[in-house]
């Protein structure tokens, strides 16, 4: 498998071990955005003269502007001078993200994998990496291998592995209406996914109790 890294993903130097990770900001018309939910809501018969509405469009739009936005963050890591070379997992990190179709939301919880080589990532950047590609409209095939060829360009790691589980209220909340149903995803590179026995050691925790 080929490993690309999202082209809309910008890293940049702040330091030899450091990237600004960044996504370019879209135009957002936050004004406009408020006038087109005030059509959508009319348009489905809602009265928006009604005291508990009157606030809906601006917070209708405020919410998905928030959703579809992503804080950026730096990407540090730090020598890995004991030369650890087993497997780090860091598990049930939230996903929050948005059905393209529907754009209703997705949520669930990331697994992310490595095998670390020469350098290895400050934990609490898994979860804002996450954040990171999980603002934005998609399907969840798409966000596992953003995350999973993120980490494979960027740590350079021996093997890289993603797994998120989660649930789509466009399938939920409408449709078949089928609650509680879960998705579950995976991107694989490296010796996570060449190697029989690293692949199935990552596989086995991902799947373990919690």
């Amino acid at each position: 498998m080929t490993s690309t890294v999202a082209a809309d993903v910008v890293p940049a130097a702040l330091g030899r071990w450091q990237t600004r990770t960044t996504r370019p900001r879209p135009d957002v018309d936050a004004a406009a955005a408020e006038r087109a939910a005030a059509d959508l809501l009319t348009a489905l018969g809602l009265d928006l003269n009604d005291e508990t509405l009157v606030e809906t469009p601006r917070r209708m739009a405020g919410a998905l502007i928030e959703m579809t936005s992503s804080p950026d963050f730096d990407l540090t890591t730090f020598p890995n001078d004991e030369g650890y070379d087993e497997l780090v997992l860091v598990q049930d990190l939230p996903v929050q993200s948005l059905c393209e179709h529907h754009m209703l939301p997705f949520v669930g919880y990331a697994h992310i994998g490595y095998l670390p080589g020469e350098r290895i990532l400050g934990l609490s950047k898994f979860a804002r990496l996450v954040a990171l590609h999980a603002h934005r409209p998609q399907t969840q095939e798409r966000l596992t291998k953003r995350i999973a060829d993120h980490l494979q360009v960027h740590l350079q790691a021996r093997g890289v592995g993603v797994v998120i589980e989660a649930e789509h209220t466009c399938m939920s909340l409408r449709g078949v209406r089928a609650t509680g149903a879960r998705t579950t995803t995976s991107a694989l590179f490296g010796r996570l996914r060449d190697d029989p026995r690293s692949r199935a050691e990552f596989l086995s925790l991902t799947k373990g109790p919690r």
